[in-house]
């Protein structure tokens, strides 16, 4: 395939307002699969991960590449990088946007930009991307284009980094039907597809950016890495140099500012190699691709070479890392991916309590170890520090956390997980702490609910208004520290209707600690199974968190309390036998359904002297010391 018959884009948007359903269209109406494939049926062909599937959202980025027939009659290869919609894995777009050379910003023709609509924009504006903006979703009812399309100019005057840029194409669609015109149509239902949008691709993108200076051998930035079970490690990039072929020599250069740099943690070499682009130092190491693929659909297919500015596969090397460069002739290092600073850490252990290994299949500190060292090849917006024999794991927020603990919990792992905590940083000798634009949305009568909760929380409310829905919309600035637990208490307060999503906005000085607005827990002092008789005795002192029959340990928290305080409680005791009152007509008590805690409601509700058991097959809350009196003495110490 030649250079100038190739795109690559990235579809780039907030959550839910349509990337991975247009990527759907763009696979099917490009004649990618068969008409009988099981694909064609399908929706959100590329959430391919079963979290993905559960949460309904897009967690990590994916290559896709679809062939399409111009209106001059020549063939052109698009590459598709589809990306995630959500701030906590914002690393995901970072990593992935440096491969494409435009993008496709998909906006909500009923919501609008939101938060995370600016972050990408800025983003990919930031990188000098060529966008093309898609007013999706104009068949809902509340649909308002003329202000929305106001709404995106404003955002692109706000972002745009030279005049060029304000420029842009604009198209209108119903991804979820197929369906795109170039105008705004006065009846959605007409027949229509996606044409317009390939046509745009081929005739708005500009053809891949590349060094045009070959002679000095090809160069590939690894961007990502990928397993295939028949083939091993998988290294993804855009060769933005020169060409590759399978079979031949390599090296492999990293890049540094400096000798003691570090990348995911592991120390750079303080060897170097003349030739570095921008004064960076660089070790060489020599390797051979083994096979080079190219996509196409949601596969790959085997090629013999590839050009400059297509998006590739390589096989056959390995240790190796994202932010390397492959490269050939000149040992040349490309600049590093940067990456936005982690802003929440969390403790994750090996499970010490009484039920451990009972439960899981890997449940040692070196394990749990080997999976996250594996787990930073990939995510590299995580950071991974060793804490006695856990570790503290930084991310960009508790969605991003809370995916990694479901993941180790899902691959057999049992963990014990603390608080989450937020990552503070020195900013011009000030100790800072993380702030985020807060968008939540909600209806008229939970304002005042609304209001309360970012009051006590010293939120700072920078905008207010009502959408054509007739909800109302705030802007605040909070701080990350006063983020944690805020979702569990405003889906409360709300009765589950509340929309809320957040983007880091910067740093400011480290202010004080807010107070955790928590009841106590109610914790079981005695070990068994739990029985309906003692759990009507604790209903009376608050809500339970467990039914009859589970087993629970000293020191589990089965409950939350009416008042601040803890309670100690017995919750395995059994009614006395005597010849009027049998055990059988324990099964006559009526309990109130006990409340079932999600993995991110649990981290939520954890205070810092309590932990999370995360097994394959349960979350159990505890405290951190279990025996009452050795927590009284902790306490007391605090």
């Amino acid at each position: 395939m030649e250079q100038q018959k190739i795109r690559n884009i990235a579809i780039i948007a907030h959550v839910d307002h349509g990337k991975t359903t247009l990527v759907d269209g763009l696979l099917k109406q490009s004649k990618t699969f068969r008409d009988n494939q099981a694909e064609m049926s399908q929706t959100l062909i590329m959430d391919s991960m079963d979290q993905e599937h559960e949460r309904g959202i897009t967690i990590t980025a994916k290559q896709t590449a679809v062939f399409y027939k111009a209106g001059d009659g020549q063939d052109y290869k698009i590459n598709i990088i589809d990306t995630p919609g959500h701030a906590d894995f914002s690393g995901e777009v970072e990593r992935t946007l440096n491969m494409a050379d435009g993008v496709l910003l998909v906006v909500d023709a009923q919501e609008g930009p939101m938060p995370q609509t600016k972050f990408v924009l800025s983003k990919a504006l930031g990188l000098g991307l060529k966008p093309i903006v898609i007013i999706n979703k104009i068949d809902k009812p509340a649909s308002r284009i003329p202000e929305v399309l106001d709404e995106v100019s404003d955002l692109f005057l706000e972002l745009a980094t030279d005049d060029s840029q304000l420029e842009y194409p604009v198209y209108y669609a119903i991804a979820r039907d197929g369906k795109a015109w170039a105008e705004a149509p006065a009846d959605p239902s007409e027949p229509a597809d996606l044409a317009v949008i390939f046509d745009a691709i081929i005739r708005e993108m500009p053809t891949p950016k590349i060094d045009e200076n070959a002679s000095k051998g090809a160069q590939l930035l690894i961007t990502a890495l990928g397993y295939d079970q028949y083939i091993g490690k998988l290294i993804i990039g855009k060769l933005s140099r020169g060409k590759l072929k399978a079979g031949e020599g390599v090296k492999v250069v990293r890049a540094a500012s400096n000798p003691s740099a570090t990348v995911n943690g592991s120390a750079a070499s303080e060897a170097s190699v003349s030739g570095s682009p921008m004064g960076l130092t660089s070790q060489a190491r020599p390797a051979r691709i083994d096979k080079i693929f190219g996509y196409r659909g949601l596969g790959r297919e085997e090629i013999a070479e590839a050009v400059a500015g297509d998006i590739i596969a390589i096989s056959g090397i390995d240790g190796i890392q994202i932010g390397e460069t492959i490269a050939t002739g000149e040992a040349e290092a490309l600049p590093t991916i940067q990456m936005e600073a982690p802003t929440m850490s969390i403790y994750i252990g090996p499970n010490t309590s009484p039920l451990k290994g009972k439960e899981g299949e890997f449940t040692t500190s070196r394990q749990i170890a080997d999976r996250l060292r594996k787990e930073l090849e990939t995510n590299i917006s995580l950071r991974l520090k060793e804490d006695g024999l856990g570790f503290q794991v930084s991310g960009r927020g508790e969605l991003h956390l809370s995916v990694l603990i479901e993941s180790m919990r899902r691959d057999g792992f049992e963990l014990e997980v603390g608080r989450p905590q937020v990552v503070y940083k020195e900013v011009d000798g000030v100790l800072s702490e993380p702030v985020e634009d807060l968008s939540i949305e909600v209806s008229p009568e939970f304002v005042g609910a609304v209001s309360q909760e970012m009051g006590i929380r010293r939120a700072t409310l920078q905008n207010q208004e009502t959408t054509s829905s007739g909800t109302q919309r705030f802007s605040y600035l909070i701080t990350t520290a006063a983020l944690i637990g805020l979702r569990g208490i405003l889906l409360t307060a709300t009765k589950g209707t509340v929309i809320m999503s957040s983007i880091p906005f910067g740093y400011q000085p480290k202010g004080a600690a807010i107070n955790q607005n928590r009841n106590g827990a109610l914790v079981a002092f005695e070990a068994g199974e739990s029985t309906a008789y003692a759990l009507s005795a604790a209903e009376a002192r608050g809500e339970l968190l467990i039914g009859a029959g589970t087993t629970v340990y000293q020191g589990m928290i089965v409950g939350i309390n009416n008042k601040q305080e803890d309670l100690d409680i017995n919750v395995c005791k059994g009614k006395q036998l005597t010849n009027m009152r049998s055990k059988a007509s324990d099964g006559t008590i009526q309990l109130t359904p006990h409340t079932q805690f999600s993995l991110e409601q649990s981290l939520d509700f954890l205070s810092d002297d309590e932990l999370l058991e995360v097994t394959p097959k349960n979350l159990r809350l505890r405290k951190r010391y279990l025996d009452p009196t050795e927590r009284k003495r902790a306490h007391k110490n605090m």
